[in-house]
């Protein structure tokens, strides 16, 4: 592997573009990106998600979607499970049957001739941030979290992905002296619209979560990310952890944007510098 290095903006070699794909419970993302300023190059195409969302089923979309943008190079594919050796091992917001799915299989049988890699939706989204977005230039540990339904995780020490993170299902101390539950059942967004929360009565919590991740990890910097994001002005002031936070930048792009970087880099045609090897997953 490369010596880790500051993380900072990828650079293009042979292609400016690369084209990522966001598999998500409801919708699939496809998007065209400049790989050097990571904005999508037109519109990006979004279809339902079939149901039952079985691999076969999700994967045949995903074909359908890249023929119709005439895209022959690389495809990155962002899923909502973690991939270890080739093999989904868990399946959120899809159906079941992923798990245990050879994932490289699924997708020579689908998109044959092609260069397919794919890689959880968080990790997607913290490559993303690390290389066009709020995590950018920050030397040391950053820890992305997308609050939504549960709370998705990337790590990335010196812009090297440490792949396949599940700080949702981290246990910690209820503030409310309940006991121990996962992080993601006691402050995510879902959570906070269950109980009909305002930002003061949930920040607290989310400030729990992140002290118990900085006591472990000690980041240099949170960077959190999910539609909530989008009002941090209204609740980042409320939080009391000591780690810096920062706003997630790309949102609903982020997925599809680190997908297509992941996807070129595992090709060769951008340097990543010191972002996770190809062969790791």
């Amino acid at each position: 592997m490369p010596t880790p290095t500051p993380a900072g903006r990828a650079q293009a070699s042979v292609t400016s573009t690369g084209l990522g794909v966001d598999v998500g419970g409801t919708g699939i993302k496809v998007g065209v990106v400049d790989l050097g300023t990571g904005e999508l190059v037109g519109e990006r195409l979004t279809r339902d998600t079939p149901q039952p969302a079985t691999p076969d089923a999700v994967a045949e979309v995903i074909r359908a979607m890249v023929e119709e943008l005439g895209w022959d190079g690389p495809v990155g594919v962002a899923l909502p499970s973690v991939i270890h050796d080739g093999v989904a091992r868990i399946a959120h917001n899809i159906d079941d049957s992923w798990v245990g799915c050879d994932v490289i299989d699924l997708f020579d049988r689908h998109l044959p001739g092609r260069s397919v890699v794919m890689l959880n939706d968080a990790d997607a989204a913290g490559i993303t941030e690390v290389h066009y977005g709020a995590g950018e230039g920050v030397d040391g540990l950053v820890i992305l979290l997308t609050f939504g339904t549960g709370i998705g995780s990337a790590l990335l020490l010196n812009g090297r992905l440490i792949p396949n993170t599940e700080f949702g299902h981290l246990f910690v101390e209820d503030i409310a002296g309940r006991g121990y539950d996962e992080a993601e059942h006691l402050a995510s967004a879902s959570i906070r619209a269950r109980d009909d929360l305002s930002f003061e009565e949930w920040a607290p919590h989310v400030s729990n979560v992140l002290r118990s991740l900085e006591d472990l990890l000690w980041p240099r910097a949170f960077v959190l990310g999910g539609g909530v994001s989008e009002a941090a002005d209204e609740w980042f002031p409320l939080l009391d952890n000591r780690t810096p936070v920062r706003a997630a930048i790309r949102l609903n792009d982020a997925g599809i944007i680190g997908a297509a970087l992941y996807s070129a880099g595992h090709a060769g045609l951008v340097d990543l510098g010191a972002t996770l090897s190809p062969d790791a997953y």
